[in-house]
């Protein structure tokens, strides 16, 4: 389809660009505002974006000549970017770190990565994916230092940029192997030619590895998860957030397309199950990298002290979580990846959001500091028990909905990935425990005789957690809605 017919298609990505543009018009006119307007406006602007996805039709459309297709697929991961964007532009008034500098800058720039993670989860081309991975991670390395006074924050912004290089580098090189061996740029032609004239597996084995470290990256799945502990700890905790879902979600986005499409001998938008390339057993490699990915995650998390870093090995091993949806190679497996990673982003956030609110109050993120918060606010330490419970993975809430969905479709697939669901039900016991630790901090190590003074909360970050909250427990109760558009964002179309 031409550019001119492909732009009414493209009226989402157009809606995030002109809130991008605006957020920086708004900045010049209310310079004083510290962006509390602005962020009322961009807010409103994110939320007419997810109506305009959630009415959009579902049928799947090829862009601008083949190397963007607009499905239903890729709506999905553009609805939690929304949503996540609007959770973190909403918590930045509330933080008191991020009082001090300027929201116009920061919401622009957000606003850009949330385009980026339009793009990417719609590319089919290699160039186009390497692009807006770029897009996605270099901003991404800014907002990551924005607190130019915090050592921490320049360090972590230091640190991801030079990983970031290294790993974005090692993905255009694969790329570079791909285009080499099979004379395309487009997914679908290198799909037909793996298929049709490649049988030698050295070559495509390299490609695809070099591919995986960037994208592995990007989801902070092992080994390539080394940054996330410095930057989620030195990253503004808002943006913190916001990375521990959008960027991630973007990733599997692209992982799932590639890897179920490219290197696969079956076309898996159209089938209900598919199978590798005949000489190419990467999903073994994947059911490796996943059950190192959790245990690592969960094993180093019972070992920290802060917050920000307990939940950035959480959020780990959340990724090797995810990735066993993907080995199965059917729908069911990737219905669990979309399902888990919606309910994430509400338990996630939601976590990191009260770590805000212990950072306002105590000046730090440590575990000690959630002291007595089961008393000194108790609506917030009810809210964070439900967080945590969640991401543990325990009924009724949406976590343990999440899980079940991924081991039953490692179960039900085939024998051989049975180990793997053993080791993700043991990995969830093991995560029990520090998330456990935080909720013995709040409610059986403090009690109102130490401090009678209890923690001012202001309405507006009250309403925002539980609105994080309510689909937390309600899609553990009735998750009818997210399975619904989980289900329907499998229509996918990839006839380029």
């Amino acid at each position: 389809m031409n550019v001119i017919l492909s732009l009414n298609y493209y009226i989402p990505e157009l809606l995030v660009t002109g809130l991008a543009l605006l957020a920086v018009v708004m900045d010049l006119i209310w310079r004083k505002d510290r962006g509390f307007r602005q962020t009322n406006i961009l807010i409103f602007g994110l939320a007419v974006t997810i109506l305009y996805l959630l009415l959009s039709p579902s049928d799947g459309q090829s862009l601008f000549f083949g190397t963007v297709v607009q499905d239903s697929f890729g709506r999905f991961f553009k609805i939690i970017a929304s949503a996540a964007g609007i959770f973190t532009l909403w918590s930045l008034r509330y933080s008191n770190v991020m009082k001090k500098y300027n929201h116009g800058e920061f919401n622009s720039l957000l606003l850009m990565i949330i385009l980026g993670v339009f793009v990417l989860s719609s590319a089919t081309d290699l160039i186009l994916i390497y692009l807006s991975f770029e897009l996605l991670s270099l901003l991404s390395y800014v907002l990551t230092a924005y607190l130019l006074k915090d050592p921490k924050s320049n360090e972590a912004g230091l640190k991801y940029i030079i990983y970031g290089a290294f790993s974005s580098g090692l993905m255009l090189f694969g790329m570079s192997w791909l285009y080499g061996l099979t004379g395309s740029l487009k997914i679908d032609g290198i799909h037909f030619y793996l298929n049709s004239y490649v049988s030698t597996p050295l070559p495509v084995y390299i490609a695809l590895l070099l591919i995986l470290a960037g994208i592995g990256y990007k989801i902070a799945a092992v080994p390539f998860h080394f940054w996330s502990p410095d930057v989620y700890e030195g990253a503004p905790t808002p943006f913190t957030a916001f990375l521990s879902v959008a960027p991630k979600a973007a990733g599997l986005a692209v992982l799932i397309r590639m890897f179920s499409y490219t290197f696969s001998s079956t076309d898996a938008f159209v089938s209900e199950s598919w199978s590798p390339l005949a000489y190419l057993d990467w999903p073994m490699l994947i059911a490796v990298i996943s059950a190192v990915t959790m245990t690592l995650g969960n094993t180093v998390a019972l070992q920290q002290t802060n917050v920000k870093r307990l939940l950035a090995y959480s959020s780990i091993a959340h990724a090797g979580y995810m990735l066993m949806g993907l080995v199965v190679l059917n729908h069911e497996g990737i219905f669990a990846i979309l399902f888990y990673i919606g309910v994430y982003m509400f338990m996630n956030l939601g976590a990191f959001f009260v770590a805000v609110f212990v950072a306002n109050q105590m000046g730090r993120e440590d575990i000690s500091d959630f002291r007595g918060l089961g008393y000194k606010a108790p609506l917030i330490g009810i809210l964070m028990s439900l967080f945590l419970f969640s991401l543990t993975g325990l009924p009724p809430t949406a976590g343990f909905i999440g899980k079940f969905y991924l081991f039953a479709a490692l179960i039900k697939s085939q024998s051989q990935w049975l180990w793997l669901a053993v080791i993700g039900i043991l990995n969830s016991v093991v995560s029990l425990y520090y998330y456990v630790g935080i909720i013995r901090e709040m409610y059986m190590q403090g009690n109102e005789a130490e401090d009678n003074a209890a923690f001012d909360i202001q309405p507006g970050f009250a309403l925002m957690l539980v609105l994080l909250a309510v689909p937390v427990l309600l899609f553990g109760i009735y998750w009818t809605p997210l399975q619904s558009i989980a289900a329907e964002s499998l229509q996918l179309m990839l006839s380029l």
